[in-house]
C-alpha cells in the first residue's frame, strides 16, 4: 500500500525546490554581471575566470568592478614575486650572468608594479566626486606604469636561452600582464561612466 506523504514533508520538498531555483537564478545573474563587465577588456575569458568570484558582490557597479580588477591583479603580482624570491635563492642554477641580471631587474620592476597597484587600490577605495577626474588620471598613470614594469621584466630575458624555471616565470608574468591590462580597462570604463557610478551601493 502506497503511503501519502505528510503535509510537513510536502512543505519541506516545496521549500527545497524554491531555494534551489532561487540559488540558480542568483548564480545565473552573477554570471551575466561578470560577463557584461568583462566585455570592455582585452582578454575577456581570463577576465571572466579571474573575476567570477565577485559577480554578485560587484553587481553592475563600475567602481566595484574596477576595485575587484585591481585587487585580483595585486594577487597575481604577489604570486610572481613569490616565485621570483624562490628563483633568487637558486639563481646560480637558472642561467648565466645575463639571466641573473634580468632576474634582479624583474624583482625590482615587479615590486614597483605592486606598489603602483596598491596605490591604485587605495584611490579606488576612497573615490570622491570632488576629485574624480584627478583620481582617474592617477589610476591610469599608475596601472599603465605597472604594465610597463611587467613588460620590462619580460624584455630582460629576450634573446636568451633560458631553462624551465625562467620559462615558467615568463608565463606567470604574461598572465599577470594580461590581468593588469584587464584591470586598466575596467578603470577606464569607470572613468567613462562618470562620477555618478561611484555612488553605486
Amino acid at each position: 500500500m502506497i503511503k501519502i506523504p505528510s503535509l510537513t514533508l510536502l512543505l519541506q520538498l516545496m521549500l527545497l525546490l524554491f531555494l534551489t531555483s532561487t540559488i540558480q537564478l542568483v548564480f545565473a545573474k552573477g554570471k551575466d554581471n561578470v560577463r557584461e563587465a568583462c566585455k570592455v577588456t582585452r582578454y575577456p575569458k581570463l577576465c571572466f575566470r579571474s573575476l567570477a568570484q565577485f559577480s554578485n558582490a560587484a553587481g553592475t557597479s563600475p567602481s566595484k568592478w574596477a576595485r575587484a580588477g585591481v585587487s585580483v591583479t595585486i594577487g597575481e603580482v604577489k604570486h610572481v614575486l613569490v616565485y621570483l624570491a624562490r628563483l633568487k635563492k637558486i639563481q646560480g642554477q637558472v642561467g648565466g650572468r645575463r639571466s641573473r641580471a634580468a632576474l634582479s631587474d624583474c624583482i625590482e620592476t615587479s615590486r614597483d608594479a605592486l606598489d603602483e597597484l596598491h596605490r591604485s587600490l587605495g584611490v579606488l577605495r576612497k573615490l570622491s566626486k570632488n576629485t574624480f577626474g584627478t583620481q582617474m588620471d592617477d589610476l591610469n598613470t599608475w596601472i599603465s606604469a605597472a604594465l610597463t614594469d611587467q613588460d620590462t621584466c619580460l624584455d630582460g630575458f629576450q634573446g636568451q636561452r633560458v631553462g624551465k624555471e625562467i620559462r615558467l616565470l615568463k608565463i606567470k608574468v604574461i598572465r599577470s600582464y594580461y590581468i593588469t591590462s584587464n584591470a586598466l580597462a575596467l578603470v577606464n570604463k569607470l572613468a567613462t561612466t562618470g562620477i555618478g557610478s561611484i555612488a553605486d551601493p
